[in-house]
């Protein structure tokens, strides 16, 4: 089983240690696409209109300013540098050591700078949506596409695919749909059904901690794991085709 995480918003910058080390990075056959990214978000972020082009406020300014010295920053593990909703909801520190390895070695995140990387990979803070263009890189979704496709191939055959990930960064890489379950969170009122943004991260981050630590047989299957959503959540099943994911809604009390 692999858990298919989007990176968050907000980031925790590591305070010391040592730059990204480029060889260490789990896909390192995605280094030069990578550094093709940084490079052209350098560019964009020394730029007197950098935030205009990144579409952030001016609150996020040290962030931007951060995004021109990403050779140089100290680099930590992603998930320190990863917070808020869905990664508090999933609490990795709060892991005991061996749900810690089962999480390095089972969530993927999808990211707009680095492509994909493991928990265990450490990089620095940077501010980047999956939605945004870059020169000589353009639509950032559409630039990673193939590249997660060829680089993936090996990781993902054979494995269930539990898909937590936002729409912005689906549409960077669309992974075979047989063994891929899109997790999606609505709630219920009266009988009529809405779909939640803010509550659809935590409850996607506490689903990824439920798999992570609940005892017995990793789920293998679409209807393995509904099964353990079921453990915590009124879920629903619903079949997807050759080419569409199967889906599952997690139905939480209005």
């Amino acid at each position: 089983m692999l858990i298919l995480l989007p990176p968050s918003e907000g980031k925790t910058p590591a305070v010391r240690g040592s730059a990204v080390d480029w060889p260490s990075l789990s896909f390192p056959e995605l280094n030069a696409c990578r550094a093709k990214v940084l490079d052209a978000l350098g560019t964009v972020s020394a730029h007197e209109d950098a935030l205009a082009l990144l579409g952030v406020g001016a609150s996020l300014k040290d962030d931007v300013d951060r995004n021109t010295r990403l050779h140089a920053e100290p680099a930590a593990p992603a998930h320190r540098i990863y917070s808020g909703v869905l990664y508090d909801a999933l609490g990795y520190k709060t892991l005991t050591a061996a749900q810690r390895r089962k999480a390095d070695a089972s969530v993927l995140v999808v990211s707009a700078l680095w492509g994909v990387i493991r928990f265990g990979d450490s990089v620095p803070a940077y501010r980047l949506s999956m939605g945004t263009a870059l020169p000589d890189v353009g639509r950032l979704a559409s630039f990673w596409k193939p590249q997660l496709t060829g680089a993936l191939a090996g990781a993902v055959e054979g494995q269930l695919l539990v898909d937590c990930r936002s729409s912005t960064y689906a549409a960077a890489w669309a992974p075979p749909a047989a063994q891929t379950v899109a997790v999606n969170v609505l709630t219920e009122v009266n009988g009529v059904r809405k779909v939640v943004s803010h509550f659809a991260k935590h409850t996607r981050g506490e689903l990824a901690r439920h798999l992570l630590v609940r005892r017995g047989k990793v789920p293998a299957t679409p209807s393995e794991l509904l099964k353990a959503t079921r453990e915590v959540w009124a879920a629903e099943l619903v079949e997807g085709s050759a080419r569409k994911p199967h889906a599952l809604n997690i139905v939480l009390p209005g």
